[in-house]
């Protein structure tokens, strides 16, 4: 004890200041766990949920398939209601048609032909609001129709001509759609029925005298032998 009490006084804080040193601890404060990427400052005062939520605008929302359905209408058949109509009474969508103060667009002629009695056109409707058809044959009007057909006779075309279907409205005319028609012969099969008769008529009468020819011979030699015979016996 009275060694300890005879230290030198500087000895004892350099001791103090060792300690110290040594079991001095870390000033750096302890980081919470977080996942990497994922950091939030909750010390800020300015942080709030309205800062990070994202609103959702009703408009971004996908649209449902099927809403619109296409009406059951054809511009090729004829007889049928018409679209517009369809569209206000089922809801269905139909394809765009040009005003009626427009001039309609141009039909689409399908097919010129003969039908064994006349020549029968067939045509595909514009979309446009029509009134009527005009048929002309080389030119010249030939037929008109109504708005809701879409065929049609137009008599017997002799020459080879230029057939034309135009839509009408009361705005205007639209182009022609038009095809060449060639006739045929139609007299070709009136002509084989003949010919085929003079050929049947003439073999018959051919049969006919054949059957005469041989006839005729067997009476000569049946009379020829009986000759004979009665010479013999003489």
């Amino acid at each position: 004890m009275a060694a300890s009490r005879d230290l030198p006084f500087p000895l004892v804080i350099v001791c103090l200041v060792l300690i110290r040193g040594y079991y001095s601890l870390p000033t750096e404060p302890m980081r919470s766990l977080r996942p990497r990427g994922f950091e939030i400052d909750f010390a800020s005062k300015d942080y709030s949920y309205e800062d990070t939520v994202t609103p959702i605008s009703p408009n971004t929302a996908p649209p449902v398939e099927g809403t619109f359905k296409r009406c059951d209408y054809s511009a090729c058949h004829e007889g049928q209601i018409p679209c517009a109509q369809l569209a206000k009474s089922t809801g269905c969508s139909c394809p765009g048609f040009t005003s009626h103060n427009e001039a309609p667009e141009a039909p689409t002629l399908k097919s010129v032909s003969w039908n064994g009695s006349e020549v029968v056109i067939r045509w595909c409707a514009p979309y446009s609001h029509v009134t009527a058809y005009v048929v002309t044959v080389g030119g010249e009007e030939k037929q008109k129709f109504g708005k809701n057909q879409r065929s049609g006779g137009v008599g017997d075309i002799e020459h080879i001509s230029k057939v034309c279907v135009v839509a009408v409205n009361d705005a205007g005319h639209s182009g022609g759609s038009c095809m060449m028609y060639q006739p045929t012969d139609n007299s070709l099969p009136l002509k084989a029925g003949l010919i085929g008769g003079a050929l049947g008529l003439l073999l018959l009468l051919l049969l006919a005298v054949l059957l005469w020819r041989h006839k005729r011979q067997r009476k000569q030699q049946a009379s020829i032998s009986m000759h004979d015979t009665a010479a013999g016996t003489q």
